[in-house]
């Protein structure tokens, strides 16, 4: 299974200066339930923006830069050699253009609708409702500083 773990405001922006544009303690709790003990798919931006590899997780980067290694990383190249590394499950964490380079291949989305019009330079299109089809749905709503928000899971249609 490659299933996708984003967060994604109303407008389609998911992080802002290699970060996310907002603070969602459920969403980074629901994350890393969802990715603990699997191997993740990200780009070189994505790792960089940890402070550490996160624990009890495998980190498979994919770049273009064939010199870029850092400690914690396994490197990809391809696509392909990504999903070598990963065997036949893997979280696709982001950013962007990794999101749109593993689309394709995808069969689950694990999405956290921010209600909101973030600022970013980051972002990912809506995913088409003839593709995906939500098979599970929790709203919350806002709450002080606290954007509502949506943890949703999409299932690949066909």
């Amino acid at each position: 299974m490659i299933s996708f773990h984003l967060a994604r405001a109303d407008n389609g922006v998911i992080g802002r200066d290699g970060q996310l544009p907002w603070r969602l303690p459920a969403d980074l709790k629901r994350f890393k339930a969802q990715t603990m003990g699997r191997p993740m798919i990200m780009g070189r931006k994505t790792f960089e923006s940890f402070p550490a590899p996160l624990l009890g997780r495998r980190h498979i980067v994919l770049t273009r830069d064939t010199a870029w290694s850092a400690s914690g990383a396994e490197i990809a190249h391809s696509v392909e050699e990504a999903l070598a590394l990963a065997g036949e499950d893997a979280a696709v964490i982001g950013g962007a253009e990794i999101f749109a380079l593993f689309l394709d291949r995808a069969t689950r989305i694990e999405l956290t609708e921010v209600h909101l019009d973030a600022e970013g330079d980051a972002s990912v299109p809506a995913f088409d409702p003839a593709r995906w089809r939500e098979t599970a749905r929790e709203a919350y709503p806002a709450e002080g500083e606290r954007p509502a928000y949506a943890f949703v899971t999409l299932e690949r249609r066909g």
